[in-house]
């Protein structure tokens, strides 16, 4: 059976077989599909599509899962060294492998989203020419590969956190949930806009690429935001902290870093509420990102 006869084949949502003479509801113009509420009813074909580009991913490698582990030891050991060691910040901020470890996987799963999401729909473009599905499939799909890729690191932070003393609380665990979904929306949002664009632009990809790399250095994930507080102008400083991802490694670090110091360190004032406001704007990003994608993908048989 070939994977496109297998994600179109029968399935919970299919309209079966109907009366001669009776239209057909389950019958959908193609490029016009429902959207991200369609994806939800087909919740079989998200689950297919993420086994699927799992089980790709690591055919054949030894490690498989594994280097779920491997990847973020690595990105960690670096910054640590360089930074923490080498830079000496390990001794300006306390507890300096939580604080950085805590900031890091959420910048990684920003990242990993916006960068597959981005290739998810040419990568499956056997799929778009020869079956209709909902082709929002394909990024969500992206989306929660990484956040497959998200868990160890979280086990491995927080299993780090309780040996120094962390203890679950109201504003631990809320503001956790606060940053996980700022950075879910936010990076769905714009990775439905970027993967739309990728089949009619070929070199979105590498915008995304630059993109990330200025999102790794401009959070305070490696150096605290007092940093910027200190030495930038105050303009400098407010659109510093008006990004997203920012206040998202922040609210983590609240999350898992900050209760076991001795909670001595100043977060900016109204964290919360700046983190609210930040995904109520993701969420207002993920409408025009679907907005884009269902004008867009009317045209993307043609052009893959």
């Amino acid at each position: 059976m070939t994977a496109g006869a297998g994600l179109a084949g029968p399935g919970p949502a299919d309209p079966g077989l109907v009366e001669p003479g009776l239209a057909d509801p389950g019958l959908v113009e193609p490029g016009r599909g429902g959207g991200l509420a369609e994806v939800v009813r087909r919740r079989y074909l998200l689950r297919l599509i993420v086994r699927r580009e799992l089980r790709a991913r690591y055919q054949g490698s030894l490690l498989g899962l594994g280097w779920s582990y491997v990847r973020p030891a690595a990105h960690f050991s670096v910054f640590f060294f360089v930074v923490g060691v080498f830079l000496g910040m390990n001794k300006n901020v306390q507890h300096f492998p939580i604080f950085m470890f805590s900031g890091l996987i959420l910048v990684s799963f920003f990242n990993e989203t916006l960068i597959n999401t981005t290739h998810s729909v040419i990568g499956n473009a056997p799929l778009v020419r020869k079956v209709y599905l909902p082709r929002e499939l394909f990024p969500v799909a992206s989306l929660l590969v990484s956040g497959v890729h998200l868990l160890p690191g979280l086990a491995i932070v927080l299993t780090v956190s309780i040996t120094w003393g962390w203890t679950p609380s109201v504003v631990a665990v809320g503001s956790a949930l606060l940053g996980f979904a700022l950075i879910a929306v936010l990076g769905i949002g714009l990775g439905l806009m970027c993967s739309a664009l990728h089949v009619f632009y070929r070199d979105t990809d590498k915008v995304v690429d630059i993109a990330t790399l200025f999102v790794t250095w401009s959070v305070p994930m490696i150096y605290p935001w007092t940093v910027v507080r200190d030495t930038a102008p105050g303009w400098a400083l407010d659109l510093y902290l008006a990004n997203p991802v920012a206040d998202a490694v922040l609210l983590f670090e609240r999350a898992f870093w900050w209760p076991t110091t001795d909670r001595t360190f100043l977060f900016p004032p109204h964290l919360t509420r700046d983190g609210l406001i930040s995904l109520a704007l993701a969420v207002l990003l993920l409408g025009a990102g679907q907005l884009v994608f269902a004008r867009l993908q009317r045209r993307f048989a043609e052009e893959l």
